[in-house]
């Protein structure tokens, strides 16, 4: 059976693959990520597939940005979906107009830190004020609770830091950036394994390519599972 702290990432090029990918993985695993890259591919439909026939949980990964009544009415839209999480960039303006969007629903709203994939120079180059990138994912960290965010998206590095916060008490931190002992980084910069992800303070971990690009993604998932098993 599946435990729900593992996520897995539905990378894939449209719903059909999508579909194909979780119908492989059946019972093994009972909670899915949909990010941007599937939306024109069909992805709130297959979202709305899997909750409703299958039983699934739902992780939206927007990671929205715009003005606050912009965000408040794209959250309300998404909200009828009977998503579990959707992200939205950290930022506190953010965050509050979200919570009011997602009001009378069940959906939680996480907030983007830093992603994994960057590193101090990624956020020199992007004109971030100064600073060690594991204090910066904590001052946003913190920044998102006070503004309401019922979690946090973080490098599962920095969650141990993120969970002694005062502010983190009671709120989900889920950490992308996982990876088996052994597999390829790819384009993840800061890693630690599903273990060490959840001994770090983390509620969820996200995976995606050691599971889709493995020639037995059941398997692959089962080991991560297994893994999990206990801890």
């Amino acid at each position: 059976m599946s435990n729900d702290r593992l996520i897995v990432a539905l990378d894939v090029a449209n719903a059909v693959q999508g579909l194909e990918l979780a119908t492989k993985l059946g019972d093994s695993v009972s909670f899915y990520k949909i990010g941007l890259g599937m939306l024109t591919g069909g992805g709130l439909a297959l979202a709305n597939e899997l909750i409703q026939e299958h039983g699934k949980r739902i992780f939206l990964d927007m990671k929205l940005f715009d003005i606050s009544n912009t965000i408040e009415a794209a959250v309300r839209g998404l909200a009828a979906f009977d998503l579990d999480f959707l992200t939205v960039q950290g930022d506190p303006h953010v965050i509050r107009a979200a919570k009011i969007g997602a009001e009378g629903s069940n959906l939680k709203i996480l907030g983007v830190t830093i992603l994994t994939s960057l590193d101090r120079q990624d956020l020199d180059d992007g004109l971030i004020k100064p600073g060690n990138l594991p204090d910066l994912v904590l001052e946003r960290a913190g920044r998102a609770f006070e503004a309401g965010a019922h979690g946090v998206i973080a490098s599962p590095m920095e969650a141990a830091q993120i969970r002694a916060l005062p502010q983190a008490s009671g709120r989900l931190i889920v950490t992308p950036g996982v990876r088996p002992k052994g597999a390829d980084k790819g384009d993840q910069k800061r890693v630690t394994t599903p273990a060490e992800a959840i001994a770090n303070g983390a509620d969820h971990i996200v995976v995606g390519r050691p599971i889709y690009q493995s020639v037995d993604p059941r398997g692959a998932a089962q080991a991560i599972q297994s893994n999990l098993r206990g801890l």
